[in-house]
């Protein structure tokens, strides 16, 4: 049987279609209708919607689209950023259900595992690095990770950067990068993120429902 995907799906990676087919996921919500192209057109984008509006899985689709669906050289291509290390495994989780039939190497890094650790097995080679702004920060203070093939920084629920500490890493790990796109997904448009319009998110577009 021939699955008749709606649009943007029919636009997306052979394998991510594949995976959609699976699963029966044939039409987005409205949200993904209106977030997908525009964060595929490469432009940083504020993504503004409420719970179970498909957030989540626009991240994964966007990332997996952005990279092809294949692994390529050794440094990230990807970093998603999340509160703490117990959303960064559901996250892993859930690429690992994509990225299980193609080349993609994903990984996990937080502040229970130490941080020479993390540095070895990046070095090994990666394409998605999930990971908390804290120790994302200490990996690039430690030059544990090259952000020479980054393309696009994705955080996860960001209110969590009310949270002076995580505030102040990701501005520290943003000053470390020369141009990547960064998305932002919220439930709500906190002035704590729309400060981010005069350091990294300029000519920022905003999906918001």
């Amino acid at each position: 049987m021939i699955t008749l995907f709606s649009m943007p799906f029919k636009k997306l990676h052979s394998d991510i279609q594949e995976k959609l087919e699976s699963l029966d996921i044939q039409t987005p919500t409205p949200f993904q209708s209106r977030s997908i192209p525009i964060i595929k057109s490469g432009v940083n984008t504020y993504c503004i919607a409420p719970k179970d509006s498909g957030k989540t899985s626009t991240m994964v689709w966007t990332t997996l689209q952005k990279l092809k669906c294949e692994a390529d050289g050794n440094a990230p291509r990807a970093v998603i950023l999340v509160e703490n290390k117990e959303r960064a495994m559901e996250l892993y989780d859930t690429f690992l259900a994509y990225t299980k039939y193609n080349s993609l190497r994903v990984y996990v890094g937080h502040e229970q595992l130490h941080i020479d650790i993390q540095k070895s097995e990046i070095f090994m080679g990666l394409d998605v690095l999930i990971s908390t702004p804290k120790t994302m920060n200490k990996l690039f203070l430690l030059n544990g990770v090259s952000t020479a093939q980054l393309k696009i920084i994705s955080i996860d629920d960001a209110e969590f950067l009310s949270q002076h500490s995580s505030y102040t890493a990701l501005m520290s790990i943003a000053q470390s990068i020369q141009k990547c796109q960064y998305v932002i997904y919220s439930e709500k448009m906190h002035p704590v993120l729309k400060r981010f319009e005069s350091y990294f998110m300029e000519r920022s577009k905003i999906v918001s429902f």
